[in-house]
Order: C-alpha cells, then sequence, then structure tokens
C-alpha cells in the first residue's frame, strides 16, 4: 500500500495509506446501507472509483500500474448460497461483456487453483480476454465467504451479522464480490471493435462499438454544398445533437466522410441529397453493413431512437 501522513506533522499519529482496493468501504458501511435502504438479503453495493498500489516494477501497459480506477460489487448472502450465487454472478459478468458488444470466442474463465488462491478465498475465478498480445484478466469474480466483515467486527467491537427473519437465524453474511478495472474493460471494448476490412479502394478502419458505447452516435453530411443541402443539413444536425452526440461534416468526398466515422466508431451516418430538399427523406447509412435506409427527416430521430437502443 501506498504510505503517507495526513497534515503538516510526518509522525506515527499521522500515518494513513491510499486504499488498495475499493471493497473496504462497502464493508464498513455495510450495516449503514443495510438498514437505510432496508435491504433484506441477499442484495448488494457497487461503487467505483481510485485505487493504488504500490508496485514495485509498474509497466505492461495498463496491466500494472500503481493508480487505476476500479469497480467492484461486494454481494451479500445467506452461508450456504454462496456456491450457487459465484456461479450465477460468473455467467452474469461474463454475459455483460457480451452485451458490450465483445465477442464471447475472445473470452474465457480461469479457475484459481489452490496454490493462486487469495487467503480469504474459498473460489475464486477470471474472466480473461484474449488480446493481441495474449491472454489477460478482465474482471475477478470470488467467494470471500465472511472473512471480511468478521475480521471488521472483531477489529471494530461493532456487530456486522443480519438476522434472517424467514430462517429465523442471526449470521454474519458470506460475500461475492466482483472486480473489475475500468480501464481494462475500455481498452477490450477498442481492441475487440478494431477492424480492417476489403482490400485495395474497398479497405477501410471501424470501430465497431455497441451504439450504446459509442461517443458519436450520428453524423451528417450534406451530400454537396448547394441546392439548399448544406441548410437542411443544418437543421437536421441541430435537432439531433439536442439528444445525442452528433457530428456535421462537410469536407471532402461522401466516401472519405463515411471512413472517418467508421474509424471513430460512429454507428449512423444521415447523408443529405438532392432527394432530401424535394421530398424531405433522408439517408442513413450503418456503420458495420454499410447499408442504407431511406427515413423521412422528421422520423429521423425516433428511428434513431429505435435503432441506437
Amino acid at each position: 500500500m501506498f504510505k503517507t501522513f495526513m497534515g503538516p506533522v510526518e509522525d506515527d499519529a499521522s500515518v494513513v495509506y491510499l486504499r488498495p482496493e475499493t471493497a473496504q468501504g462497502i464493508y464498513v458501511n455495510f450495516l449503514n446501507v443495510m438498514n437505510a435502504a432496508r435491504q433484506k438479503l441477499p442484495f448488494g453495493i457497487a461503487q467505483i472509483g481510485k485505487a493504488f498500489r504500490n508496485e514495485i516494477t509498474p509497466g505492461n501497459f495498463i496491466f500494472r500500474t500503481r493508480e487505476f480506477e476500479q469497480m467492484e460489487m461486494q454481494y451479500f448472502v445467506q452461508p450456504g448460497s454462496d456456491g450457487e450465487w459465484l456461479e450465477r454472478w460468473l455467467e452474469e459478468r461474463r454475459g455483460w461483456y457480451r452485451e458490450l458488444g465483445v465477442r464471447d470466442d475472445k473470452l474465457r474463465v480461469h479457475e484459481h487453483t489452490g496454490e493462486e488462491l487469495a487467503h480469504y478465498a474459498a473460489a475464486a475465478f477470471d474472466i480473461q480476454y484474449e488480446f493481441p498480445f495474449g491472454w489477460q484478466e478482465l474482471e475477478g469474480i470470488h467467494n470471500r465467504t465472511d472473512f471480511d466483515l468478521a475480521a471488521h467486527e472483531q477489529r471494530s467491537g461493532k456487530k456486522l451479522s443480519y438476522f434472517d427473519e424467514e430462517a429465523k437465524e442471526r449470521y454474519v453474511p458470506f460475500i461475492i464480490e466482483t472486480s473489475a478495472g475500468v480501464d481494462r474493460t475500455l481498452l477490450v471494448c477498442l481492441v475487440d471493435g478494431f477492424r480492417e476490412e476489403g482490400e485495395g479502394k474497398e479497405a477501410r478502419t471501424v470501430l465497431r462499438l455497441d451504439p450504446r458505447i459509442a461517443p458519436i452516435k450520428v453524423a451528417v453530411f450534406p451530400l454537396v454544398k448547394r441546392d439548399g443541402m448544406p441548410e437542411m443539413a443544418i437543421e437536421v444536425h441541430a435537432d439531433l445533437k439536442r439528444r445525442w452526440n452528433a457530428f456535421f461534416d462537410d469536407g471532402g468526398s461522401i466516401g472519405r466522410r463515411y471512413r472517418r466515422q467508421d474509424e471513430a466508431g460512429t454507428p449512423f451516418c444521415v447523408t443529405i441529397d438532392g432527394e432530401s430538399t424535394s421530398d424531405g427523406t433522408v439517408t442513413v447509412r450503418h456503420r458495420d453493413s454499410m447499408t442504407q435506409d431511406r427515413v423521412s427527416a422528421d422520423r429521423l430521430a425516433e428511428w434513431l431512437e429505435d435503432h441506437l437502443s
């Protein structure tokens, strides 16, 4: 852990440490959350924030750093049901990456052996992703038993047990933990979405991000800078940017403008062409398939709403 001092005097009474994980704050606040939110087991508390490790030899890109963004969930369950919940959260978390658009054949689950298990864990699994440079851990799912709450209870003298009304018994809950790195998750989305497709003049670089996480949702282009097309494109763009991060581009050929948005991961491009000014329709191009739909301009926002979600 990183050691430092609180205040101007560097003595033993002012020693503090930067947190090595976000989980401990959850355990300290377990009773407060349970009572204030009137929760019954099973329930979980999730948190995201900075964590710090005093790595002796940092490196290996983002996989061994001294400061990182961590997102964790501690799920409190009845002892005896922990094995079932561990399996359930393992599948839930793997499914979450699939929903983000990550290819399932690039994911695998590694079970920790006895030598790999942390001292607090009864069982542990890693979700790993196959990067171009090999398999790397993406997230850990652990059965931490009652180790953490029991340790806090012992040292603080504060009861952290739970009374189960149905079973008519009191016990210290077991904990299923999911722990993931935000920066690793972002890296996986970028690496998994990156494609180089086609050859020659048809070659393109495309970032196949799920529309929900694409930084730019839609781009608007006038086909040419005349015949009322720029004015209509500006109007369409102004309407769309009230709801989404929309991009306007009127420079260069339409093909090059499409390619630029493909590289940025923009799911849809809207082109204002000669027909648009006469019949009020626009061309919507799909990033992944490069197919095009003709959509009425007054229904464009509704159409995008359906496809972006």
